[in-house]
């Protein structure tokens, strides 16, 4: 059985896949190094990127390729706090300004799922049974900002491992800007499930080096009970941009509903982990769920970080806005056929 554990670069531009390959009989792992493609320059965001790019994540160094882009409104506190003149007051309560950046829709290589520090079953559906919380999850899909790709070229015809590469994408011709382009399944997929895919807000701040970045969807509202309850998804991502390693030992969210009520919830970590942020492996990216009996709300919060002498502070979560849109007739789980 062999797995994806580690890529490399070297200085010709071609990078290399460690592959742990287990002995039957001694049940050991053997590492080799496997040849896959050639990095290309990385573009600004002026020049986008188009579906069918092949790709590296800088962070989290999976494979993957490019469905379709985003552009979401960034509100990034950090960059407001540098913009406030020298002795001027906190922005506590102050509107932060928003810049518009790219985004992208795109599919995670199986085989390096099980080996990255991200939730792969990130992109989740309300089911369309009445009164019911069932949740659809499509696997291996991820959002990426334009500065997280790194672009490769390879001359593998399959080089992307994933249930619906082949539905969703077809080889260019010789010469083309990419490998691959997209069928007329994923542009009616796109946009039959474009109010649940949509990234429109990207919330970011940091924290004694520590950055939290919270990306919220709605998912849509279902009847329970004689009462609306509407539903959201929100993926964060936590990213170590120091050299102390520091890792996550609780979380403290605050939630507040258009109807007036005010929940506080605590507990040990994060989806049962209490994951270290270190210099080698400095981010973190989980998604969770919340549910309201009103249209829309705000979520604000914080995490207890610990250093490794023990010193613990609380690393800030952005607030954000729970909003929700108008549901669509049709409020059937995504299709593929």
């Amino acid at each position: 059985m062999a797995a994806v554990v580690a890529k490399f670069t070297s200085k010709s531009k071609l990078f290399v896949i460690a592959l742990s390959t287990q002995c039957q009989q001694s049940r050991s792992f053997v590492s080799r190094l496997a040849e896959v493609g050639k990095l290309e320059i990385p573009r600004p965001e002026a020049a986008k990127y188009v579906t069918g790019q092949l790709f590296l994540h800088r962070v989290f160094g999976y494979r993957g390729v490019i469905l379709f882009p985003w552009q979401a409104r960034v509100y990034d506190r950090d960059a407001q706090n540098l913009e406030r003149p020298p002795g001027s007051t906190s922005y506590a309560g102050q509107e932060v300004k928003s810049k518009t950046h790219t985004y992208y829709q795109v599919l995670i290589d199986s085989r390096d799922s099980p080996y990255i520090r991200a939730q792969t079953e990130a992109v989740t559906f309300l089911g369309n049974q009445e009164n019911s919380r069932s949740l659809y999850a499509i696997p291996g899909l991820d959002y990426v900002s334009h500065d997280d790709i790194h672009p490769y070229h390879t001359t593998e015809k399959r080089p992307l491992v994933h249930e619906l590469f082949d539905r969703f994408l077809i080889p260019t011709e010789e010469g083309s800007v990419t490998q691959f382009t997209s069928r007329e399944t994923l542009r009616a997929w796109q946009e039959k499930n474009h109010p649940w895919l949509e990234l429109s807000d990207v919330h970011k701040e940091t924290t004694e080096g520590i950055r939290v970045t919270v990306i919220p969807f709605y998912m849509g509202s279902r009847e329970a009970q004689s009462t609306h309850v509407y539903w959201w998804r929100y993926c964060i991502r936590l990213e170590n941009l120091g050299e102390e390693s520091a890792q996550l030992r609780e979380r403290h969210w605050r939630i507040f509903s258009l109807s007036g009520t005010l929940e506080t919830v605590r507990g040990r970590g994060v989806i049962g982990q209490e994951p270290l942020l270190t210099k080698s492996q400095s981010a973190f990216q989980y998604s969770s769920h919340v549910s309201l009996q009103a249209p829309s709300g705000h979520m604000w919060g914080t995490f207890r970080m610990e250093r490794q002498d023990g010193y613990t502070f609380d690393c800030k979560i952005p607030p954000f806005s729970l909003e929700s849109k108008e549901d669509p007739s049709s409020a059937n789980p995504p299709i593929f056929a």
